[in-house]
């Protein structure tokens, strides 16, 4: 029976720890294919702790009565397993460490305090345009909004560099996530009705009852403040949540691509795994576009997946915008902040002339998330 309090004790520690391990970025943890493994400890866990709870607890007495002098292993024990779940299941919780806003305060241009060189997740619904400032995504990682009389949720991975905005329902029934922990460096988000666990990078639900399904995308564009409000002056922008003022980043280092942390941090280098690429994806294909040459080049004209697109940069080399091109023959470039084909010039909304370009989604991440979600993908 003594054996059996430390076996019970040691498989509870076990358990905690891994319960954790695999979806927290710890050592070697993100490489590994253990998804599967990490969702069958997490909704079996309280079946995991009834029954080695029961080992530890039957046990005990015999332990704690063993005629030996080390008793006091028995209080440590019990100390050093209670420690590691509550670390485990509080301290390290992803839904702990990152709290949605307490109230999205979202205000127009003349009453913003957001300074208008930071970056922020734009969407226009039905003509109604939004801005989420990067800054305060990186720490909530999703915010729930109404645009258009429609619910959106707003998402970011510092990790990945990723920002994706979906429409909040499975089913077509309305839903409500949390932050659960991450995959191969992605945020998931788990929904409160089914229980499965869905990654932000893209909306794919990898594990539970809905894997293989996908979030319903809504477009966004990543510029700057200043960059969005020239195209769309009425948009409401998020303001800063007092609650979580001192948990948003200081400075500009990880918009900037100056920071060097070992998980949000940028390598300069192209094509290192933190180095920066736009990726767009068409019809079952996807391209890689290195940032290091788009700041060179400006200006693309590519296709992807057979069709033709164009990949420009604006003028505060920071801003990017992707729109399909009508024709293989029609080539772009750049005038000011206008695309300009066939002498005639396109803004950056995509309208010209009496003519609108179709936007395509682009984004701007880390390589090793681009090439990890998009096995196939091609470089340019």
């Amino acid at each position: 029976m003594k054996k059996l309090f430390y076996i019970g004790v040691l498989l509870l520690l076990v358990f905690e720890v891994a319960n954790v391990y695999f979806i927290m970025p710890m050592p070697g943890s993100q490489q590994m294919r253990s998804i599967d493994v990490a969702y069958f400890l997490y909704r079996w866990r309280w079946a995991f702790r009834l029954v080695l709870g029961a080992m530890i607890l039957v046990s005990v007495r015999a332990a704690w009565r063993a005629p030996d002098r080390r008793k006091w292993l028995v209080p440590a024990s019990l100390v050093v397993v209670a420690g590691a779940a509550y670390a485990a299941n509080f301290l390290m919780a992803a839904d702990h460490m990152f709290l949605p806003p307490s109230v999205v305060s979202m205000q127009p241009a003349p009453l913003n305090k957001v300074k208008t060189d930071r970056l922020v997740v734009g969407i226009d619904v039905n003509g109604e345009a939004r801005a989420y400032p990067i800054r305060f995504l990186g720490y909530h990682h999703q915010v729930r909004d109404i645009v258009a009389g429609k619910p959106v949720l707003v998402s970011y991975c510092t990790v990945c560099r990723t920002g994706r905005v979906f429409v909040p329902a499975v089913d077509g029934q309305p839903e409500t996530f949390r932050l659960v922990g991450m995959d191969h460096f992605n945020a998931m988000f788990e929904d409160k009705t089914t229980g499965s666990w869905w990654r932000q990078a893209n909306g794919e639900a990898i594990a539970g009852p809905k894997k293989g399904e996908f979030l319903a995308e809504i477009p966004s564009e990543q510029v700057t403040l200043k960059e969005w409000l020239s195209l769309h002056p009425s948009s409401l922008i998020l303001q800063a949540d007092a609650s979580a003022r001192d948990e948003y980043a200081k400075d500009y280092a990880f918009e900037k691509g100056t920071s060097r942390k070992k998980l949000t941090g940028t390598d300069t280098i192209s094509w290192r795994p933190k180095a920066w690429v736009v990726g767009i994806a068409l019809n079952g294909r996807s391209k890689a576009y290195d940032w290091n040459r788009l700041r060179r080049e400006k200006i693309v004209n590519d296709d992807v997946g057979g069709q033709p697109i164009v990949l420009a940069l604006a003028s505060d080399s920071t801003s990017f915008f992707a729109f399909e091109r009508p024709a293989p023959s029609m080539r772009f470039t750049l005038r000011a902040d206008s695309l300009v084909a066939n002498g005639k010039a396109y803004a950056f909304t995509g309208l010209g002339d009496g003519v609108a370009l179709k936007p395509v989604f682009a984004s701007q991440e880390f390589w090793h998330s681009w090439r990890e979600f998009h096995p196939g993908t091609t470089t340019y």
